[in-house]
Protein backbone atom coordinates (compact mmCIF):
# COMPACT_ATOMS: atom_id res chain seq x y z
CA UNK A 1 0.00 0.00 0.00
CA UNK A 2 2.95 2.43 0.70
CA UNK A 3 3.79 1.82 -3.05
CA UNK A 4 0.20 3.49 -4.18
CA UNK A 5 0.61 6.49 -2.11
CA UNK A 6 3.35 7.71 -4.43
CA UNK A 7 1.28 7.31 -7.35
CA UNK A 8 -1.86 8.82 -6.27
CA UNK A 9 -0.30 11.87 -5.22
CA UNK A 10 1.83 12.29 -8.28
CA UNK A 11 -1.69 11.54 -10.24
CA UNK A 12 -3.35 14.40 -8.21
CA UNK A 13 -0.54 16.53 -8.69
CA UNK A 14 -0.41 16.17 -12.59
CA UNK A 15 -3.97 16.83 -12.53
CA UNK A 16 -3.46 20.23 -10.44
CA UNK A 17 -1.40 21.37 -12.99
CA UNK A 18 -3.22 20.64 -15.75
CA UNK A 19 -6.59 22.56 -14.41
CA UNK A 20 -4.07 25.24 -13.49
CA UNK A 21 -2.58 25.15 -16.59
CA UNK A 22 -6.32 24.76 -18.60
CA UNK A 23 -7.34 27.51 -16.58
CA UNK A 24 -4.40 30.17 -17.17
CA UNK A 25 -4.67 29.92 -20.78
CA UNK A 26 -8.58 30.12 -20.38
CA UNK A 27 -8.92 33.99 -19.12
CA UNK A 28 -10.78 35.94 -20.92
CA UNK A 29 -8.13 39.07 -20.60
CA UNK A 30 -6.65 37.41 -23.59
CA UNK A 31 -9.19 37.80 -25.81
CA UNK A 32 -8.59 41.82 -25.70
CA UNK A 33 -5.34 40.06 -27.84
CA UNK A 34 -7.48 39.79 -30.76
CA UNK A 35 -8.55 43.23 -31.11
CA UNK A 36 -4.91 44.83 -32.50
CA UNK A 37 -5.05 41.79 -34.44
CA UNK A 38 -8.33 42.34 -36.08
CA UNK A 39 -7.95 45.70 -36.70
CA UNK A 40 -4.56 45.00 -38.44
CA UNK A 41 -5.88 41.98 -40.21
CA UNK A 42 -7.97 43.24 -42.56
CA UNK A 43 -6.84 45.62 -45.05
CA UNK A 44 -10.14 46.94 -46.25
CA UNK A 45 -10.59 48.78 -43.31
CA UNK A 46 -7.52 51.06 -43.86
CA UNK A 47 -6.93 51.00 -47.59
CA UNK A 48 -7.65 54.48 -48.63
CA UNK A 49 -5.86 57.70 -48.82
CA UNK A 50 -7.88 60.00 -46.79
CA UNK A 51 -8.40 61.55 -43.94
CA UNK A 52 -4.82 62.79 -43.82
CA UNK A 53 -2.70 63.41 -40.50
CA UNK A 54 -0.53 66.05 -40.86
CA UNK A 55 0.79 64.98 -44.73
CA UNK A 56 0.66 61.37 -43.40
CA UNK A 57 -2.18 59.31 -45.68
CA UNK A 58 -4.76 57.08 -43.36
CA UNK A 59 -3.30 53.79 -44.45
CA UNK A 60 0.08 55.07 -43.16
CA UNK A 61 -1.31 56.26 -39.81
CA UNK A 62 -4.05 53.78 -38.76
CA UNK A 63 -0.82 50.93 -38.97
CA UNK A 64 1.04 53.21 -36.76
CA UNK A 65 -1.56 54.06 -34.51
CA UNK A 66 -2.36 50.57 -33.50
CA UNK A 67 1.12 49.99 -32.50
CA UNK A 68 0.02 52.21 -29.53
CA UNK A 69 -3.20 50.28 -29.26
CA UNK A 70 -1.56 46.90 -29.32
CA UNK A 71 1.19 47.94 -26.65
CA UNK A 72 -1.48 49.44 -24.32
CA UNK A 73 -3.97 45.83 -24.49
CA UNK A 74 -0.52 43.67 -23.99
CA UNK A 75 0.16 46.22 -20.79
CA UNK A 76 -3.77 45.28 -19.75
CA UNK A 77 -3.61 41.51 -20.13
CA UNK A 78 -0.39 41.24 -18.68
CA UNK A 79 -1.81 43.18 -15.89
CA UNK A 80 -4.77 41.20 -15.44
CA UNK A 81 -3.43 37.98 -15.54
CA UNK A 82 -0.12 37.69 -13.73
CA UNK A 83 -1.59 36.64 -10.53
CA UNK A 84 -2.48 33.77 -12.48
CA UNK A 85 1.37 32.73 -12.59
Amino acid sequence: MSQRAPDQRASREATDSAATCRGRHASPWRLLLLVPLIGTLVPSFYNQRTPVLAGVPFFYWYQMLWIGISVACTIVVYRATRSHR
